[in-house]
Formats: C-alpha cells, structure tokens, sequence
C-alpha cells in the first residue's frame, strides 16, 4: 500500500521551466539530465511496485534527519519483520567495480553510490531507535532499474538488486504472509511526519523575472510558442488546444514556484501569460479562482 506518493522534485520542476524560458549553461543542464534520468528511473520502480501483493507499507521519496544529519530515501518498503530502505539508479552502460571503486569503461571514476546507501541506512536505524521501535531490522538495498546496465567484477556480497533480479525480490517479497500492525502504522506515520520538504543541497540556476521569456508554457511539448484563439490557446509547434482558463491557472502555479516571494497581481500574469492580450480576462480568472485582497493597484489575489 502506498502511503507517501512521490512528487517531481521541486529543483526538477524548476530547472524544466528555465530551460523553456532562458538558456541553461552545459553544467547546469548536465545537472537537469540527471535530475530528470533520476526521477525517470523512481517512476519506473513506482510501477514495480505496484506487482507487490505483500502486506507492506510504501513510503516514496522521504527526506529525514537524525542527530542534524539529512538524508534521503528514494523509497521505503515497510513489511512485518524489515524496513527495506531503497535507493534507485536509471544508470545505463557497462562499469566496473575494482579495489571498492566504480568506474566507467573508459576508466572514469564515479562516486560511489553504496557509501549514500551505508550512511542513510545508518540513520535510518538511529532514527527509528530514537523513536521508540528498537526491534526492527532495516535492510539497504541498491536497485539499478535500467535494463541496460551492467556492472563488471562486482563481488556477488554488495546489497545490489540488478535489472534481471528484480522479479526474484518481488517473488521473495510476495511471500511474505505476516500483516502488519497498529505499531507499522504508528512507525509510517511519524517517519512522514518527519520528512522534509525543503533540501540545502539543491542546485538551482540563478534566475531572475526580467531575465525570463514570457508566454504560456505548452502543457504538451514544453514549447512557448502559442498562439490565442478565442477562449483557448494553441500550441504552434505541437497543435495541443487548452481552455484559457486552465492554461492561465497552470502559468500562475508555475510562477508562484518561481517566484515565491512575489505577489499574484492581474498585471504580473497579465505580464507573464503575454499571449493573453485582454487583462479583463486574466482578471476574470483570477477573480474566479483565487481570493482578491486589498483595492486598486496595490489589490492581490491569494489562494483560498
């Protein structure tokens, strides 16, 4: 059972909007591949997930902290006996293993992701003792999802699960009969308590209002190439057709990510929208949807 579902990254969700609406340097769109190859390769576990018929509890993308130690769990599978903390992989190619190192093929050196495994399975384990449950066994386990990776000269004692074992480990999970209890639940519930929704190691670009191109962001293909046609918008580059209303809604979400700190005013989406050339209509919308405080030109809107 799914108890804590897993959202796009915030740093992700970001980084995709000024990327359509300015130009991202080699460094920082190379950190945006790896975001977004790393949420791919979570989603594809969420659906392997989904084939367990065992009594356990999921708990996706958790972010904790134990003794002024953050850490992350790409996802928690909680069963009678164990708590199988996991984190996923999407990578793809062939790496080797050699003296406690990983490198490419090419003989690049890559950090190693079993010394994030080890520390946030550590904590995990202080955290849950900490918290009253000190008879749970926790077990970390690296998934590669990615039926296209292959790690040469791995000693066969890692807490790996490749590509090709992952039927096996649904069928060793499945077999488990023992249900949960009121003490699983009570556990689930603190640990989401618990999590984070803020991280001090994101990378987000430097950005700025001005620096930004306008218009609405097509909900489809990402373009922002659209054009008005009456109470819709239509993408030029791809032909998706969108109600003004929703598309304006979806541009006022997208710019209180942006710009948090910035007031919902009828002239700022007026500004950022740009192919909506009707202010009335962006009031209308506004009006409908969100609270209006205050008079005039200093009047706001908030969400109800």
């Amino acid at each position: 059972m799914i108890i804590k579902e897993r959202c796009e990254p915030i740093e992700l969700e970001i980084m995709k909007y000024i990327k359509v609406r300015s130009a991202l340097s080699a460094t920082e769109m190379k950190n945006y591949s790896v975001l977004l190859k790393g949420y791919e390769g979570e989603k594809e576990f969420d659906k392997w997930t989904e084939n367990l018929s065992c009594d356990c509890f999921i708990l996706n993308d958790l972010l904790l902290e134990y003794d002024h130690n953050v850490f992350q769990i790409d996802t928690l599978l909680i069963t009678h006996e164990t708590f199988y903390l996991i984190n996923v992989k999407n990578y793809d190619g062939d790496y080797y293993y050699e003296s406690a190192k990983w490198f490419t093929l090419s003989r690049s050196e890559i950090k190693d992701p079993l010394l994030q495994l080890k520390r946030s399975d550590y904590l995990l384990q202080q955290l849950i003792r900490s918290l009253g449950f000190p008879n749970y066994s926790t077990e970390a386990l690296l998934v590669f999802i990615n039926p296209h990776f292959h790690l040469y000269q791995a000693p066969m004692n890692l807490p790996i699960i490749y590509p090709a074992q992952l039927e096996r480990f649904k069928n060793k999970l499945n077999k488990q009969t023992a249900k949960l209890n009121d003490r699983h639940s009570k556990m689930a519930k603190l640990l989401i308590s618990l999590h984070k929704t803020t991280s001090f190691y994101t990378q987000i670009p430097d950005y700025d209002y001005e620096q930004l191109n306008k218009g609405i962001v097509c909900s489809s293909c990402s373009s922002i190439n659209l054009n008005l046609n009456k109470d819709k918008v239509v993408c030029l580059k791809c032909g998706c057709v969108e109600p003004v209303e929703l598309a304006v809604l979806r541009s006022v979400e997208e710019f209180k990510l942006l710009f948090p700190d910035k007031k919902i005013t009828t002239q700022m989406i007026y500004e950022w929208c740009a192919v909506i050339k009707s202010r009335k209509t962006i009031r209308r919308i506004l009006r409908t949807n969100f609270k209006h405080i205050g008079y005039g030109s200093s009047s706001y809107y908030v969400s109800d």
